[in-house]
């Protein structure tokens, strides 16, 4: 039955079907230069290049490339030692 739709498809069908594939194939094309951009933004953020400096190259923001490539150095832990209140 979808055959003899295909079969019969009028030059406007025949536009609209090529255009779908055409966005289908882009849209495949931008997913994979997505994840090619975010592994650089991280290999970046790790070789030392700030968040900043990677936005400028980029144009995005750079809370974005912040978020996609958080700092890769650890977190340093502050502990506060307090003394205890003489209980006079």
């Amino acid at each position: 039955m979808a055959y003899a739709i295909l079969c019969n498809m009028t030059d406007l069908d025949e536009r609209i079907a090529t255009a779908a594939k055409k966005r289908a194939r882009a849209e495949d094309a931008f997913k994979k230069a997505d994840v090619e951009l975010r592994n650089l933004l991280v290999e970046g953020r790790s070789s030392g290049l700030g968040p900043s400096h990677m936005a400028k190259l980029t144009g995005f923001t750079r809370e974005w490339v912040a978020k996609i490539a958080p700092d890769p150095a650890p977190k340093r832990k502050i502990k506060i030692v307090r003394s205890k209140p003489s209980g006079d």
